[in-house]
């Protein structure tokens, strides 16, 4: 059963048309990824999902019920989560208060506090830290922690590995894993072979538009129909 759909969607930045009709969907339990070249519609489509960028044309549904035209904080609220490529972390914050502000009320804040500090040792070693004071890297830990613990129904993930360290990468690729165990994702990742090893399904945008799709394990990332479209 598809949890979210998206049904010929178009969105625009001032006159500039990014998204031209984009369809697809996530059904529940499932790891989707979204590839493609720089500046093609990916981060836009996640963007447009949560209606930081209300689309002017097409549909989207989460759960049968129509998100367009709500407010971002409406859309959170039905079980959407956001792990941003910009991490958007509280810098003024510890660690352990930006993991605290991420857990809705009445959860559990110590059962969200073990599952970032398990996903991320680091995050305990620093949870008196100010946040703005970590490395890019435990701050994108502390991103992506945020949006573990914040008891969503869908995930939507903005390249989590990128500007990472390799074994960095597989500690989020590996705390990403048993996440998905939980909680349905959309995923935008630049690391092809990382996406491709996370997610069940895959679509490749061009241009505002999907241009292929289909399931990951029937493919590699130096499948023909990745370089046609990912290549510089």
């Amino acid at each position: 059963m598809s949890v979210l759909e998206l049904a010929g969607v178009h969105t625009y930045y001032g006159d500039s048309h990014i998204l031209e009709g984009v369809d697809l969907d996530v059904s529940e339990g499932e790891v989707v990824a979204l590839a493609g070249r720089n500046g093609v519609g990916k981060t836009t489509t996640l963007r447009t999902i949560l209606q930081l960028t209300p689309p002017r044309e097409g549909e989207i549904t989460f759960r049968g019920e129509s998100l367009v035209g709500l407010e971002t904080h409406d859309v959170a609220a039905r079980g959407l989560g956001w792990i941003p490529e910009d991490r958007r972390i509280f810098g003024q914050l510890t660690v352990e208060e930006n993991l605290r502000a991420a857990i809705p009320e009445p959860g559990d804040v110590a059962a969200g506090l073990d599952l970032a500090f398990e996903s991320f040792p680091i995050l305990e070693e620093r949870r008196g830290q100010d946040a703005g004071t970590l490395s890019g890297g435990q701050q994108q830990m502390l991103a992506i922690a945020r949006g573990l613990v914040g008891d969503n129904d869908l995930l939507l993930v903005d390249e989590p590995s990128e500007g990472l360290a390799p074994q960095i990468v597989a500690d989020v690729a590996e705390a990403l894993s048993r996440a998905s165990e939980d909680v349905t994702m959309l995923l935008v990742e630049q690391n092809l072979p990382l996406a491709l090893d996370l997610a069940d399904r895959f679509y490749i945008l061009d241009k505002g538009r999907v241009v292929d799709e289909g399931e990951t394990a029937a493919v590699s990332a130096d499948d023909e129909r990745f370089r046609r479209y990912l290549s510089a």
